[in-house]
């Protein structure tokens, strides 16, 4: 196990969310499912712990209850190479969810995303500072990044 893995708490939707996010990454999996018991807290039958990989990188989910939903303080960064990378997992995260602003979205389950391409943080460190603050200004009127617009404001 990795040392540090990060923990999400769902209300009861742990494995479904799960099964969700290892559909759209290349080298993911549930690695494994602890289910309640008749003891409790949660239904007998209902999983309790999921453990899953995304891209290699190991997440536990929780279903812990209502107490606690996330918010953008905590998000899930995705470095993506190409703009079909990006308007591919947009399109899936953002169903049920809601496109916010500069690449951010929420899915259903209220876990906020960063569908980042590649290029941004390269354009953003033009060693121009017009042109690096042009792409900036350009990335802040979009929800969705779009590569060549964010070219296209750096004058390439």
């Amino acid at each position: 196990m990795q040392k540090i893995t990060t923990y999400l708490w769902f209300d009861d939707q742990a494995e479904e969310a799960a099964e969700f996010y290892t559909s759209l990454f290349a080298d993911s999996r549930i690695v494994s499912v602890q289910r309640y018991g008749d003891a409790g807290p949660g239904p007998a039958g209902q999983a309790m712990m999921v453990t899953f990989e995304l891209a290699g990188q190991r997440f536990l989910a929780l279903n812990g209850g209502p107490q606690f939903t996330f918010t953008e303080a905590i998000s899930l960064y995705v470095d993506c190479e190409t703009q079909e990378e990006v308007d591919a997992l947009w399109t899936r995260l953002t169903e049920g969810g809601e496109e916010t602003r500069c690449g951010w979205l929420k899915d259903r389950w209220g876990l906020s995303w960063q569908i980042i391409p590649r290029a941004l943080p390269e354009l953003l460190s033009d060693p121009d500072p017009v042109k690096a603050q042009q792409v900036m200004k350009a990335m802040l009127g979009m929800q969705k990044i779009d590569i060549s617009a964010l070219e296209a404001a750096a004058g390439r």
